[in-house]
């Protein structure tokens, strides 16, 4: 018995030594990344972009779609979801890899911004370090701006307003809630969802975001047929 409590507690210290060691690592990605250009540099960058986009030129029910489709507890979390972690990690586990990510709005601007889009652990701890850095500095509202003026909404388009004008020929404000709707969905895969690609595709992930609406009660039902209907 105590052989074996010998080699739990061994495991246990080797697990926990080689959990430091990916933290430690992950926190060197975050420090470096800060230290090429700190955030403040980063972020006025961002907003000298052309066609940057204020969140006040977007509509409501876009803003609405990105949150609940992307990060439903964006309002309530300091920059990781705990929920959606450990979500993540069970799924991972049972795929013997990374199929879902469970990153936060926070978190994906960090990854836009600074890091890549590979799929490593230490990649992924940096990215948490950086989404602290960025929660403790800036508003919401303003997250959520600089997040949705770093995606890539497909065909070059970099920001909502480019977009907007590309896809529906609109100015952001000007998007019905169908054009708002598929809009928010193709951040998700690009490639894939861009309306000039694969248009039934895009519809197809027009309605996954609408039932996420429906799901976290920024839409009724009856509000996202009559959308889908009427268009």
């Amino acid at each position: 018995m105590k052989i074996i409590k010998r080699i739990i507690f061994a495991l246990l210290l080797i697990l926990i030594c080689v959990v430091l060691v990916f933290v430690g690592n992950g926190y060197s990605i975050y420090k470096n990344a800060l230290k090429e250009m700190p955030l403040e540099e980063k972020v006025a960058n961002i907003k000298e972009k052309e066609n940057y986009t204020k969140i006040e030129e977007m509509p409501k029910v876009y803003k609405d779609a990105v949150i609940s489709v992307e990060d439903h507890r964006f309002y309530k979390h300091f920059g990781i979801d705990i929920i959606a972690i450990g979500r993540a990690v069970v799924n991972d586990i049972k795929a013997m890899k990374f199929v879902e990510g469970g990153s936060t709005i926070t978190q994906q601007l960090s990854k836009n911004i600074y890091f890549t889009q590979e799929k490593k652990i230490t990649r992924k701890i940096a990215e948490v370090f950086m989404a602290f850095k960025i929660e403790s500095g800036y508003e919401k509202d303003e997250i959520l701006e600089l997040y949705l003026n770093t995606s890539y909404f497909g065909d070059g388009y970099g920001t909502v307003k480019e977009a907007s004008k590309g896809y529906f020929d609109k100015e952001p404000n000007e998007m019905t809630d169908y054009e708002a709707i598929l809009l928010a969905g193709i951040p998700n895969a690009p490639s894939v969802y861009a309306p000039t690609k694969n248009p039934e595709l895009a519809k197809q992930r027009q309605k996954q975001v609408m039932n996420k609406m429906v799901e976290y009660g920024y839409l009724t039902k009856e509000e996202a047929d009559s959308i889908l209907n009427n268009n």
